[in-house]
């Protein structure tokens, strides 16, 4: 049967329904992975203004990417060498991107002596992939662990791992496959560990994939995180839009073949498996009740499309892995779910229907959110947990919000504020607010030095609130008839350079600079050395970063 694009309107009614809480104190948005993109090949991404175009990144087609992933591979132990790495550790190549000036940035993983080390990725920069100009990397200390002999067995492992989780409320925890042997290297000096994971589900009911490292010597727990990042919300109706689906014979389905061939299922209330490939005869979607089951896919694919589309044509991305391949969405998940969530294993986004099975969790800032998770997941790779837990968390926020703007959809206006259209809390206001994030309640304005340790869905205020500053400038202003009064940490203004700029240096640095470990303080430098590579570092763009950061008390003002 022959196959072809087609793009399908999908009617819909505007209006906004109460969502029920179900991670108390948590309230969050989270990870997913769908795509979308035009059916033309779009012209790389536009410099922002008043940027050196030699240092913004290109878009490289599948055959490109592969191209400087195969050089990278072939010059791998050279490049080991040139940095200085002990005869046991080699690199493994894991994402690649190139500037217009030829410029190659490699993302590389590392081995010690055949064994997976977790918090050893490193970025080098060069003309080409086997030059190491410059160096980012998570931890400055010798991965040489004292040993590579085991002391304690993997039932002890196993045992912690799922005590772990039971104290999250876990629902049937089990372990997926035996603890395997790693060496730990994203704090302190590196040890020999085993990396333990325990499936089931969250209290919640979303899918659990906790991975807990164990001291394989000491028995002593080093760390733990969980791999499928879940959140709140509720569905928000976009209107009449545009959907690329494909034809085949008499029917249609929710396949974009623009983008990268990403699919919208139904899983009909299931919780497993990829369920039933959404398809019709008239290719009409939904009619915006969420009684019809059809409306929250379009939602769903709606939002996977922008998500592909702003990434690929304003960053040079070409889907979530760069490599032009689509993700999947999962929608109708479980009965009365209150979620939403992005797993890497499967690597997809999965929609609940809220509560009631009446409020599904698919818009556009959420579809966005979610789906950056998974870029942050296959570029930095932020563990989410302490400081790098929240700046995962804030750059989900931050492109959503950005994606927002992209999407220029006049129900749902691009606004600074998260989750503003799913009414969490009953009372129509947001979840989280980028220009004062304390205005939820929980979140933090300011860096401050326990920041680390309060849920990654606060920590992330800081962040957020460094983006508004350094987009939109401090105190009172309007946009998009949204009022705003952002305030700053030291009592000084900041002027903001505008939202393109900003979202120019957050990419790069995430793409560029940012490692697993990367901290606030690191992000400040990370953010930094993007904003000279693209402005200069005497530009006016230079400085508002600097101010920007001391305004949530990461660092020191520009000099004068």
């Amino acid at each position: 049967m022959r196959s072809s694009s087609s793009h399908r309107h999908t009617p819909r009614t505007t209006r906004r329904r109460t969502a029920a809480v179900a991670l108390a104190g948590v309230a969050a948005l989270v990870a997913t992975a769908v795509q979308a993109g035009s059916a033309t090949a779009a012209p790389d991404p536009a410099p922002a203004a008043g940027a050196k175009p030699a240092a913004e990144s290109v878009r490289l087609t599948p055959a490109q990417r592969a191209e400087l992933i195969r050089e990278a591979n072939a010059t791998k132990a050279a490049t080991a060498e040139d940095l200085g790495l002990d005869a046991k550790e080699e690199l493994v190549v894991r994402d690649v991107l190139k500037d217009r000036d030829g410029t190659v940035h490699v993302r590389y993983e590392r081995t010690y002596d055949g064994l997976p080390v977790l918090g050893g990725d490193l970025v080098v920069q060069g003309e080409k992939p086997g030059e190491t100009e410059s160096v980012v990397k998570a931890t400055r200390a010798a991965v040489k662990p004292a040993t590579t002999k085991a002391a304690i067995s993997t039932a002890k492992a196993e045992r912690q791992a799922l005590s772990a989780a039971k104290a999250e409320d876990a629902q049937s925890p089990d372990v997926d496959g035996a603890p395997r042997k790693v060496v730990w290297a994203a704090d302190g000096k590196p040890v020999l560990a085993y990396e333990t994971v325990v499936g089931g589900l969250q209290h919640d009911g979303t899918p659990q994939e906790l991975h807990v490292v164990t001291d394989a010597t000491t028995g002593e727990k080093l760390y733990e995180w969980q791999a499928v990042q879940n959140g709140t919300g509720h569905t928000v109706y976009s209107g009449t839009v545009s959907l690329t689906t494909t034809r085949s014979g008499t029917s249609y389905n929710l396949t974009d073949g623009a983008r990268g061939n990403h699919k919208t299922y139904n899983l009909n209330r299931g919780t497993s498996g990829t369920g039933t490939l959404f398809s019709g005869a008239d290719d009409v979607w939904g009619n915006g009740t969420a009684s019809n089951l059809e409306s929250a896919a379009a939602d769903a694919h709606y939002g996977a499309a922008l998500t592909w589309d702003y990434y690929k044509n304003v960053h040079g991305r070409n889907g979530i892995r760069g490599n032009g391949v689509g993700a999947y969405s999962r929608v109708h998940y479980g009965n009365n779910y209150v979620n939403a969530f992005w797993s890497d294993s499967c690597f997809c986004m999965t929609y609940g229907d809220g509560s009631g099975n009446a409020n599904p969790l698919t818009s556009i800032d959420v579809a966005a959110h979610e789906m950056t998770h998974g870029l942050t997941s296959n570029t930095a790779g932020l563990r989410y947990s302490g400081e790098s837990g929240g700046l995962n968390e804030a750059t989900s926020d931050i492109f959503g919000a950005t994606v927002e703007f992209y999407a220029n959809n006049p129900s749902d206006v691009g606004d600074y504020l998260i989750g503003e259209e799913i009414n969490i809390r009953g009372n129509g206001t947001p979840l989280r607010y980028m220009d004062k994030p304390s205005k939820d309640g929980s979140s933090k304005d300011s860096w401050y030095s326990g920041l680390g340790s309060i849920d990654v869905h606060y920590s992330s205020g800081p962040a957020n609130h460094f983006f508004y500053l350094l987009s939109e400038g401090s105190g009172a202003k309007t946009i998009n008839g949204v009022s705003y009064n952002s305030p700053t940490s030291d009592g000084l203004a900041v002027t903001g350079i505008g939202r393109a700029k900003a979202e120019k240096i957050w990419f790069r640095a995430l793409t560029t600079k940012f490692t697993s470990t990367t901290n606030y303080a690191g992000a400040r430098t990370g953010t930094l050395a993007a904003t000279g590579e693209l402005y200069g570092t005497s530009s006016a763009e230079y400085k508002a970063v600097q101010n920007a950061w001391a305004a949530v008390n990461v660092g020191a003002r520009a000099a004068g």
